[in-house]
């Protein structure tokens, strides 16, 4: 995964860093083609906003987390539930969809041979 971070209102950290790609390495196991990562990370008077925009082959996400206190740890991961839980959401749907087109054969061969 290829993932570019950018702080604003805040200074680089490494830990940070860090933590960001160990979450992020979790997910791109998810997925199934190389993807690309923006991430922005940000304060704003008491919350830590933490911004993604990811793109891979044929998924496209944009999330967007916040947490109260400054808490940046607490905004990274519940940004990557977000992005965990779309990805799945995606790789449903893809199932379903392809499921659902060879099930309909399926049940039109069958039909078919039933009536004769």
């Amino acid at each position: 995964m290829n993932i570019s971070i950018t702080f604003k209102n805040i200074p680089s950290s490494d830990a940070v860093k860090s933590h960001l790609e160990k979450k992020l390495s979790k997910l791109d196991k998810m997925l199934d083609s190389p993807a690309e990562a923006q991430i922005v990370l940000s304060e704003e008077k008491l919350r830590s906003i933490a911004e993604i925009n990811m793109t891979s082959d044929k998924l496209k996400i944009n999330a967007k987390s916040d947490a109260e206190e400054n808490n940046m740890y607490l905004a990274i991961d519940s940004l990557a539930e977000k992005i965990k839980t779309q990805i799945s959401k995606f790789k449903d749907k893809q199932k379903r969809h392809l499921a659902g087109d060879k099930q309909s054969i399926k049940d039109e061969v069958l039909d078919l041979t039933e009536s004769e």
